[in-house]
């Protein structure tokens, strides 16, 4: 079964019952360098694994970038 989530403002199908940790990989994200909103909540890292994603929620993710201002 598939769902759909909102993902950085673009409509994703998505396999049921998935996790944050689990949509990151399905995606090829690095989860160690990524911040992670769901519903406009931060979700922590330890909860990635635990957090399973519900039809039409809504996810932010942003990367971390190097560098800056010398």
């Amino acid at each position: 079964m598939k769902m759909t989530i909102i993902l950085n403002g673009e409509t994703k199908t998505v396999p049921d019952g998935i996790t944050v940790i689990g949509l990151l990989e399905h995606l090829s994200i690095q989860h160690q360098r990524v911040a992670v909103e769901r519903n406009e909540e931060i979700v922590k890292k330890t909860a990635y694994g635990s957090t399973v994603l519900n039809d039409g929620d809504a996810l932010e993710v942003v990367s971390f970038m190097g560098g800056g201002a010398r």
